[in-house]
């Protein structure tokens, strides 16, 4: 009576197992073939035709000349990136060469020069994407664009507020010394000695 009950209950469990089995394959392939389609995301992008920019407001530009505006300014956008980039790069080497233990000077002399020739490239393209904003005004509007311009570009507001925060203060460089006012080496190491 044993293995008749033992086998019953072996074909049993395997019936049982092969149904299980049989259920489960048919759900995941209803899944894969017959499930809804996932919503798509729509993405919506706004623009706001009626917000003026900063230079339409304060110079009182027409749609014309906001988009010859925004047209010049992409393509010195464009024009200004690879240098842009190129800095970031120097300035790298730079950061890598003065945490050395024993830095370079030679090297770090080298990197500085390129930095700021590079610099000196973004500010003579700077120069003349003014030039080019100032042929799309009118004279009224050129004169209101260059008061802008000096304000905007020759205050450094951030770095004034930096400084008034932490309360330093910048004095200003001393002029250079000639022959006859500089000290004589006698004085100098007098000055170190004590």
């Amino acid at each position: 009576m044993d293995s008749l009950f033992s086998r019953r209950f072996i074909s049993i469990l395997l019936v049982i197992l092969v149904v299980l089995n049989l259920a489960l394959l048919g759900t995941l392939w209803w899944q894969n073939f017959f499930s809804p389609p996932a919503k798509e995301k729509v993405t919506s992008t706004y623009k706001y035709k009626n917000k003026q920019s900063f230079f339409e407001k304060e110079l009182n530009l027409t749609q014309e000349q906001s988009q010859q505006f925004n047209s010049l300014r992409y393509q010195h956008f464009q024009t200004t990136l690879p240098t842009l980039v190129a800095i970031s790069g120097l300035k790298r080497q730079l950061i890598q060469e003065a945490v050395k233990a024993a830095p370079d000077t030679q090297a770090i002399k080298i990197l500085s020069g390129r930095i700021g020739r590079q610099q000196a490239i973004i500010e003579y393209r700077l120069a003349w994407h003014f030039n080019s904003l100032s042929k799309v005004c009118t004279p009224e509007q050129r004169d209101s664009l260059q008061q802008m311009l000096v304000t905007v570009s020759t205050t450094p507001n951030k770095l004034k507020q930096k400084l008034y925060l932490k309360r330093i203060r910048i004095t200003p460089l001393q002029p250079k010394t000639t022959d006859q006012q500089k000290p004589k080496p006698e004085e100098q190491k007098e000055k170190i000695m004590q």
